[in-house]
């Protein structure tokens, strides 16, 4: 199987294209079991998928706007999203019923379940007079009798937040590239660093919540430590990262991005350069790439066994790959 023969990779690869969304895909994720995918996109109509053959379970119904994010609690029972109409929504999965609604002043842009599955973390956009925000609900309890744990932001606006290790603080990404550690207790900054140029679009944690992979506009994807935000290696590219993810069973990281479109007008090195990126985590050295979208990738993720990957874009296409036999085998030199 010979890596540096780039086109074999789609031949070899056959993916499943779910296509369900008319709009961008702007988030895609999988439960902690691998057998469910999540999407969002740009309308209004987040969607649950089976992993094994594509087939679409339904949809969730209620919002009024562009779905920015997604995620799903440890036990798959219930599903978190957050939208561009000033509101986030729990959902039971089971059923697709809105169990619990939460109005916010802005759209919100980053949402996640704490490690138990307990509490509900949002952020929202800085907008319209309003700053940008960080919210904490307990979701065991309805949230209009509970005053939010709200957390100000006093710089850049937040574009990308996950849970630390543990769910003992918060992982912010910044509109002016800083990563910011919060103390969720103490509601206060713990640490900043400024590793990108460029906004940070997702932080990805890798399953022991050790370290984590940012992606960001200044063409880089990095790996950072999860506790002090060391730095540890840098994945360049030649177009803007919008995502990527740590493999959770070989030493791959996977990148998604691509020219925007009012860019690819006025600039035609980077027209058609949609595919996928593999790098390896510790060399840093490309190996691999996957064609396929007609746009930006704006979301990735291996599957939590690491034996696959899936990819949204611009197109509004969720292409869903398996890794076959040779790829296992196969060893950096």
């Amino acid at each position: 199987f010979a890596f540096s023969q780039l086109s074999q990779l789609n031949q070899i690869m056959k993916p499943i294209c779910l296509l369900g969304h008319m709009r961008s895909i702007t988030q895609v994720r999988f439960n902690r079991d691998g057998d469910l995918i999540f999407t969002c996109a740009k309308d209004p109509h987040p969607s649950i998928w089976f992993a094994l053959n594509g087939e679409r379970l339904g949809s969730l119904v209620g919002h009024n706007g562009a779905v920015w994010c997604v995620d799903c609690r440890w036990d798959s029972e219930k599903v978190l999203t957050g939208s561009a109409d000033n509101s986030a929504k729990l959902w039971d999965t089971e059923t697709g019923k809105c169990v619990l609604s939460v109005d916010t002043n802005s759209a919100v842009r980053s949402c996640g379940f704490d490690f138990a599955g307990t509490s509900a973390m949002l952020t929202t956009d800085k907008t319209m007079g309003y700053k940008c925000t960080i919210l904490l609900y307990d979701i065991r309890q309805d949230p209009a009798g509970q005053p939010a744990c709200q957390m100000l932001v006093p710089e850049s606006k937040i574009t990308s937040a996950v849970w630390g290790p543990l769910s003992r603080f918060l992982i912010t990404g910044h509109e002016n590239g800083d990563l910011c550690q919060m103390d969720v207790r103490a509601q206060k900054v713990i640490r900043t660093e400024k590793h990108h140029k460029g906004a940070i679009n997702d932080i990805r944690m890798y399953k022991d919540g050790t370290m984590f992979v940012t992606a960001s506009k200044d063409h880089t994807a990095r790996l950072i430590d999860s506790y002090e935000l060391q730095l540890f290696k840098t994945y360049k590219t030649e177009r803007p990262v919008n995502s990527a993810d740590i493999s959770p069973l070989r030493p791959h990281v996977l990148l998604g991005g691509g020219q925007e479109a009012q860019d690819v007008t006025t600039s035609g090195a980077h027209v058609g350069k949609f595919d996928a990126k593999f790098f390896h985590t510790v060399y840093e050295e490309e190996f691999a790439r996957v064609k396929g979208h007609f746009g930006p990738i704006n979301s990735v993720g291996f599957t939590p066994d690491g034996r696959g990957f899936v990819t949204g874009g611009e197109d509004g296409f969720v292409r869903l790959h398996s890794f076959d036999n040779d790829y296992f085998d196969f060893e950096f030199e």
